[in-house]
């Protein structure tokens, strides 16, 4: 009718299914936390186990997830809740401007870390492991971010890796720069037989095969005394030398050689400098390989597999090349592990190192180098920040986890930038980016 108006009607609070949502949150925060916060476990003065109830950071817990439960179905309802809302184009214009100029500041403040924290032992060894994982993040980002083939056991190259050197250097007496690219080549190897029999699996039976894998590799180090040492492990390791100059304080030392007073902190700066220098290479081969027909070939099969096939691209060897990589840098990244620990075992390439990789792969971004960096820093410095609170630390980080997955569903990172462009690099946005689930 003309001049009729419409009337919106607001929608009525629902206080009860407000209370539902908040009961079964209670629930499920009882049921996870009854038995993880609820109950602490000591070793007895006799040797036993002692239970220690804690009831009332249970009770807490459990009501916290109660008023977080009602307050969202009072606020929101039934509705779903978007917690990241497109960003205005002047927003979006000034982050990409501070995007680019944040890797070069982050790579001379890597290069500024030996020379700003040189007498804290703790920042350098901190750093060097970080640094570790952001290597063996950008290897498994290769099979996973670009090629999207999901490996649960890539631990098993990075064990591959370390044992060669430790075996090689024990057993011969070469050198770390000469078991460097032999200990990569093995891996390497491995990696090309993890991929013949994986090649027409895809999504959960791919993830299984390569967590079997990774068991496997784990089980024959144990269990093959002969060789590998079995649980006892490869002791006696040799440490890097500086171009045949070892790090000691005798006259041929590092020290001696340049008229320097001798310190242990020498070593610890020219390894951290090693494992940069490893990283940054697989870094630059990784973005080089990306730009070239085989790094295309890695993105096309990730993105669709049939339609891979039907243009005529050899999915094989794609695959193959993809572990192949991937393995490579990982053998790499174990060969510095076993240099720079000295001693190597079985209990050092569990399932746990796997999954830790593959969650600073996932949450930094699939196919994102920088993200890769950001996720292991703040995921390893993390640990170390709550290492205080044991007990906590696993629950906080899972957290963290749980809401990083809801705030950005595709990573830190979830912009891509094109390998192929006609006149002007433009960052792909993560809505037009098909999350591939096969």
């Amino acid at each position: 009718m003309r001049g009729s108006r419409i009337i919106r009607v607001k929608p009525v609070l629902d206080l009860r299914a407000a209370l539902k949502n908040a009961v079964v949150a209670a629930a499920t925060a009882f049921g996870l936390f009854a038995l993880l916060i609820g109950i602490r476990t000591d070793q007895g003065p006799s040797g036993g186990l002692e239970l220690t109830p804690r009831f009332g950071t249970l009770g807490i817990l459990v009501a916290i997830a109660f008023v977080g439960g009602l307050l969202r179905g009072i606020l929101f309802g039934e509705r779903r809740i978007h917690i990241a809302p497109r960003l205005p184009a002047a927003a979006t214009a000034v982050l990409d401007r501070v995007g680019r100029m944040f890797a070069p500041a982050l790579l001379a403040f890597a290069l500024a870390v030996p020379i700003l924290f040189y007498h804290d032992r703790y920042i350098l060894d901190l750093s060097i492991q970080i640094l570790t994982y952001v290597m063996l993040g950008w290897g498994l980002n290769i099979v996973v971010g670009l090629a999207g083939l999901l490996d649960l056991g890539y631990v098993a190259f990075y064990a591959v890796g370390a044992y060669s050197y430790a075996l090689i250097a024990t057993n011969f007496g070469l050198s770390f720069w000469m078991c460097l690219p032999i200990s990569g080549i093995l891996a390497c190897f491995w990696g090309v037989l993890l991929g013949f029999p994986v090649l027409r699996l895809r999504g959960d039976y791919l993830a299984i095969v390569t967590l079997a894998f990774g068991e496997i590799i784990r089980l024959v180090l144990i269990n093959w005394q002969s060789v590998t040492g079995g649980p006892n492990g490869v002791p006696g390791i040799p440490r890097p030398s500086f171009f045949g100059i070892p790090f000691n304080a005798e006259e041929g030392g590092f020290a001696a050689t340049f008229g320097l007073e001798y310190s242990a902190t020498y070593r610890i700066v020219f390894l951290f400098y090693v494992i940069l220098a490893l990283a940054l290479l697989t870094n630059w081969v990784t973005i080089r390989l990306r730009r070239l027909p085989i790094g295309r070939a890695w993105e096309a099969l990730r993105e669709d597999e049939i339609a891979c096939r039907s243009l005529g691209i050899n999915t094989t060897n794609v695959k193959l090349t993809a572990f192949a990589m991937g393995a490579m840098f990982g053998g790499f990244a174990g060969s510095f592990f076993a240099t720079r620990q000295g001693f190597i075992s079985p209990e050092s390439f569990t399932f746990s190192e796997s999954a830790l990789v593959l969650a600073i792969v996932v949450l930094g971004g699939m196919g994102s180098q920088l993200g890769v960096v950001i996720a292991a820093t703040v995921m390893l410095g993390g640990f170390e920040l709550f290492r205080e609170f044991a007990q906590y630390r696993m629950l906080v980080f899972g957290l963290a986890m749980v809401a990083i997955m809801v705030w950005r569903p595709r990573g830190l990172i979830a912009t891509r930038s094109p390998s192929v462009f006609l006149e002007r690099r433009k960052g792909i946005e993560p809505g037009l980016v098909r999350e591939e689930r096969g």
